[in-house]
């Protein structure tokens, strides 16, 4: 059975702590220059709707590192941009392709590629959410606090896909989560009200990034409004 990543829902704590460490394995077998054959002969389409550097080139990093063939598709190339219905370009790519990550405008769309693709489908940054960045993020918290889950982690800025990401961890792990958001800019609420049903963290939101801040182990940062 597939495996999808559309959002940090999806995943489980236990599937948290098995990518932390075997991100840290892999990243430790890199740096003393041990070549990794773990994707040989497989291939990862890249689907962007949307301009990238850093989610781009780690993704394509990513597979030839890993021995793996990176494969980037621009939107306004297929035969999406003609109108060709999702599930018939999602079901063709399935015969070509070991996997999906999609950078996309519309959380929507991404969804309905994994509805009918037979192949994992990660999702690379959509409206909605960003499940990689935050993966990413934890795992440098882990790697210079040692741990998540006993101090206080605050976001300050515009309460957008990354925020609900944040979120979404904080539901999964258990953290304890402050947003300061300006007033108009909180994160979407039905987010909210999902994870804090599905999950156990300490979720909390305000409009005063002093008080957020105040005796946190981290301090995340991004734009006050976008």
């Amino acid at each position: 059975m597939k495996k999808d990543i559309l959002t940090l829902l999806d995943l489980t704590k236990d599937d948290f702590e098995v990518l932390f460490k075997r991100a840290t394995e892999l990243k430790e077998r890199y740096k003393s220059g041990v070549a990794d054959r773990s994707l040989v002969g497989k291939s990862l389409g890249l689907i962007f709707d949307k301009p990238s550097t850093r989610t781009r080139v780690s993704f394509e990093a990513a597979m030839v590192q890993l021995s793996g063939t990176p494969i980037f598709i621009s939107t306004k190339d297929t035969q999406i941009a003609r109108n060709e219905p999702v599930r018939d370009t999602a079901r063709v790519l399935s015969r070509y392709l070991d996997g999906l990550a999609i950078r996309t405008y519309s959380q929507d769309l991404l969804n309905e590629f994994a509805e009918f693709t037979d192949i994992p489908v990660i999702n690379a940054l959509t409206d909605l959410y960003h499940p990689c960045q935050v993966l990413s993020d934890l795992l440098t918290v882990i790697e210079y606090k040692g741990g998540y889950d006993d101090f206080k982690i605050a976001w300050v800025g515009d309460g957008n896909n990354v925020s609900h990401s944040w979120i979404n961890a904080a539901a999964v792990l258990g953290l304890n989560l402050v947003l300061a958001c300006p007033v108009g800019y909180f994160p979407d609420q039905k987010i909210m009200e999902r994870a804090l049903e599905k999950g156990v963290g300490k979720i909390v939101t305000t409009s005063d990034p002093v008080e957020a801040v105040k005796d946190a182990g981290v301090i995340y940062t991004d734009v006050w409004a976008s």
